[in-house]
């Protein structure tokens, strides 16, 4: 069993939410597997007492779950008479003290009162009202994480609308294959925004978007612009009123948010997100499993786009201080690498909260910067990572680098549900390579080939049990189809999420990375996340990807390295790497072939994608390469069947 790298004090136990809310239930030994089976054994029970535990403010109606015996999970009711509205429980506090601060790379800095965000929310609400959005109505971003990203998302939730977003680094085409499918009413964009020290400006794209997507009626741009004025352009100086702040109640289950898969198989899947199952999940994520207090300032490095954006803007509706960060954490500077920015916010802003990629991670560590060393961590107490497996080298570095105090949680879940599946909790003590437990109201399991519950075993992770936070459908013609075949075909009635898994007998997980990615040399099923993690711990090699080959009547393994800029391979590399990957795995996870590539193909939200460079090795086509930020390296992988192997 790993040792504990970090466990809560008992006054971090005694003090925190989870322990109020296991009173308040009735279980109050802080025995955290009780609790766990209670809320998924009881789902009305659960996630009614969720409902008053964070005072969320609306109409709860008389039934908390309706079931329905035949389609259990994708057809059963919460709350069905409920009327509540997302954006009138975030902007709860009133007053004059801090409530969201908007920072940048660059270091520059503004504070907004829970006042003066209100005001403004309520300002561009009444443009919204004026420019005859309703409720259902689709509003569309393409805007960095700044205040008035943040205005037009709890504007577009006051009126009753639906808020849908791109990063402004995206192409047309990918804007286009995303907020086109939903036939926006209005589409809001900044067009000139910096990163990595760079300025960038779309105003062109935006014109091009608001003629492409054709039910656009109004295009607002925000900040600087080239345009020209023109028709049905509004600058946002100019949109909306002052106005009292009006919040429009809709039904439990009406939408509030569209997002987007990655769309590498195929056009991208637009989910739609039901208004109290998102609240509801996401309060209960940030009360009770990672301690946001009231006062505590909350930060996620993540771009508009990205299901983190909306997660962490609800830690709001837990009278946080939201704090904004736009541009690039690390920079790039004529004497290497400036690691700073983001450990300069948490010192100057008295962060409690900082959400990372173990991408981020790898990149400090590599560059040998240790936060510790340059500035006063000591405010913080949670650090979090999300986007993919986070290797248990990268625990140690943590706490070597970072702080020996501060709680770490991997979590892992999905924009699908708009929340986690397993995370951390302020009783847990960490445990290295490990996802801390089970999220409470969720019947995570990993079951076998033959569908039997395992654990110490690897199996694919699935979700037994009905959860408010489950999408709505698909957007477009037979969405709910395209929907139930993307979850459920493989088990019926029984949520597949994709993930190849384990649970292990102390409640902990360990995520390998997706089934889909999942190798089969000579029968045996192993995980991308395997040979990823080996691979971490090998200083020559910047990034990679691991994907198989098809052999006669079997399958291979293939590892593409992308080499740190200072290294140049050697003839002892190749065997170095293999050895390094049979200690650190398996002699199965060996993989017979090494490749030397420029790139490593990812998504435009960061996501390494195997699946386009086996396709392009192999010689098939690579379905939607506009949702790829990097398509061009592709052309490598497509001439690395000649090339020799290391």
């Amino acid at each position: 069993m790993n040792q504990s790298l970090w466990s809560p004090t008992q006054s971090m136990k005694d003090d925190c939410a989870l322990t109020r809310f296991a009173h308040q239930v009735g279980l109050p030994n802080q025995d955290y597997d009780a609790l766990h089976r209670w809320s998924i054994s009881d789902l009305s029970g659960f996630w009614s007492q969720v409902w008053d535990f964070a005072g969320v403010i609306g109409e709860k109606g008389n039934d908390t779950f309706i079931p329905n015996a035949e389609h259990w999970m994708t057809e059963s009711q919460f709350f069905p008479s409920a009327r509540l509205n997302l954006a009138e429980n975030l902007l709860k506090q009133t007053g004059s003290a801090p409530c969201v601060i908007e920072t940048n790379e660059s270091g520059d800095r503004q504070v907004y009162s829970a006042d003066e965000v209100r005001a403004e929310v309520a300002r561009v609400a009444q443009g919204l009202r004026q420019a005859g959005v309703e409720p259902g109505d689709r509003v569309a971003v393409v805007m960095p994480n700044k205040f008035s990203c943040l205005v037009t998302h709890l504007a577009t939730l006051a009126v009753g609308g639906v808020w849908t977003s791109c990063s402004p680094d995206f192409g047309v085409e990918a804007i286009i294959d995303r907020i086109g499918q939903v036939t926006p009413k209005l589409l809001f964009v900044e067009p000139i925004f910096q990163y990595a020290g760079k300025q960038h400006d779309i105003s062109q794209s935006a014109l091009l978007l608001a003629q492409r997507i054709e039910s656009v009626e109004q295009l607002v741009i925000v900040g600087p612009h080239s345009l020209e004025p023109l028709d049905k352009v509004t600058h946002w100086s100019d949109f909306g009123d002052e106005a009292d702040l009006e919040f429009t109640r809709v039904g439990f289950d009406d939408p509030a948010y569209i997002l987007y898969t990655s769309g590498t198989t195929g056009v991208p899947k637009a989910i739609v997100h039901r208004t109290g199952g998102v609240l509801l999940q996401q309060l209960k994520e940030h009360l009770l499993h990672n301690d946001v207090r009231k006062g505590d300032r909350v930060l996620w490095y993540t771009n508009t786009a990205w299901m983190m954006y909306h997660w962490i803007v609800a830690a709001l509706g837990c009278d946080a201080v939201l704090v904004l960060y736009d541009g690039a954490p690390i920079l790039k500077q004529h004497a290497g690498l400036d690691c700073s920015p983001l450990w300069r916010v948490v010192e100057q802003e008295q962060l409690t909260h900082l959400g990372i990629s173990p991408k981020y991670l790898g990149t400090l560590a590599e560059a040998e910067f240790e936060p510790q060393q340059h500035h006063d961590l000591s405010s913080l107490r949670w650090l979090l990572s999300a986007g993919s497996p986070v290797a248990p080298n990268q625990y140690d570095w943590i706490y070597s680098a970072i702080s020996k105090q501060v709680g770490f949680s991997s979590i892992s879940g999905g924009t699908e549900l708009m929340g986690c599946f397993l995370l951390g909790t302020p009783w847990h003590s960490l445990r290295k390579g490990t996802l801390t437990a089970k999220a409470l109201g969720m019947a995570v399991n990993v079951l076998d080939d033959r569908g039997a519950p395992v654990i110490g075993r690897q199996g694919n992770l699935v979700c037994t049990e009905p959860f408010p936070s489950m999408p709505l459908s698909f957007w477009g013609e037979e969405g709910f189809a395209r929907y139930k075949k993307t979850y459920f075909s493989d088990r019926d009635e029984i949520w597949v999420h994709g993930d190849h898994a384990q649970m292990n007998s102390d409640g902990t997980a360990v995520i390998y990375g997706r089934s889909d990615n999942t190798l089969n040399p000579g029968g045996v099923r192993i995980g991308t996340a395997d040979i990823y993690n080996a691979c971490d711990g090998i200083k020559e090699i910047e990034d990679c990807v691991v994907f198989g080959r098809p052999i006669a009547g079997d399958e291979e393994i293939v590892l593409c390295i992308q080499l740190r800029e200072d290294v140049t391979a050697h003839d002892g590399l190749a065997q170095r790497i293999r050895k390094s990957i049979r200690m650190a795995c398996s002699p199965r996870h060996v993989p017979a072939a090494i490749y030397l590539v420029d790139d490593v193909p990812y998504t435009l939200n960061g996501k390494r994608v195997e699946g386009a460079a086996q396709s392009s090795l192999l010689g098939k086509p690579v379905n939607n390469v506009a949702s790829l930020q990097n398509p061009q390296c592709l052309e490598q992988y497509r001439n690395l069947a000649q090339e020799r192997a290391l």
